[in-house]
């Protein structure tokens, strides 16, 4: 899936950035505009686009002053599968969130991070993520390593990326803490969180107990 433009992964012309851009406006947007938000193509070639899908009546168009004013037609029926595609990396968050719910035994705390949290990604990012386990669970728990190796392989599936986890214990959060790992704060900074309370409250009880 590609993190940074998610309907570019079915729609990967410029059509798609447009369409991405106008299902996430709440307010009719210039052409000047549209392509500004959308960050590729030209200004002419993001009007051309717009204008062909004006003709098709998924994009509304009206006039305000010397400008157009374009809008997504959120009552054509293709409308909805603009925004389910548009809102893709919501909706894999969401079902991450999901399946680790379901877990027999729950991580501690459990976060995206990296370009899927971003949002800066392409179809080559790795997809990261932070598990931290229970104290009382082993790095050899028969259960703990299906429940892992399930949820990567469920990112794979959803996604077509490469996945990666960083496994650690509090004990061993606490050591990367103590050594002012860098990564510490690449979690703490740029993590979505999916299960636990916030990184932050786990770090704060470990900076107390380590410095």
């Amino acid at each position: 899936m590609d993190f940074g433009r998610p309907i570019g992964t079915v729609v990967p012309s410029l059509d798609g950035a447009v369409l991405e851009v106008l299902a996430g406006a709440d307010h009719g947007l210039s052409g000047r505009q549209v392509h500004g938000l959308a960050g590729v193509g030209s200004v002419a070639g993001v009007r051309l686009v717009l204008q062909r899908l004006t003709s098709t009546g998924l994009v509304h168009v009206t006039e305000a002053g010397n400008s157009l004013l374009y809008t997504l037609n959120r009552k054509h029926l293709a409308a909805q599968a603009v925004e389910l595609l548009a809102g893709l990396r919501g909706t894999f968050v969401q079902s991450l969130r999901a399946e680790l719910a379901t877990w027999s035994l729950p991580p501690v705390h459990a976060g995206l991070y990296g370009a899927a949290a971003r949002g800066d990604g392409d179809l080559d990012s790795d997809v990261d993520l932070l598990l931290i386990r229970p104290e009382d669970v082993a790095p050899d728990n028969r259960l703990w390593d299906h429940q892992t190796a399930e949820l990567l392989q469920t990112v794979v599936d959803m996604t077509g990326n490469p996945a990666q986890v960083h496994d650690l214990s509090l004990p061993e959060l606490a050591i990367h803490v103590r050594t002012d790992n860098p990564l510490v704060d690449t979690w703490h900074d740029e993590a979505i969180l999916l299960h636990g309370p916030h990184l932050g409250r786990l770090l704060t009880r470990l900076h107390a107990l380590v410095h």
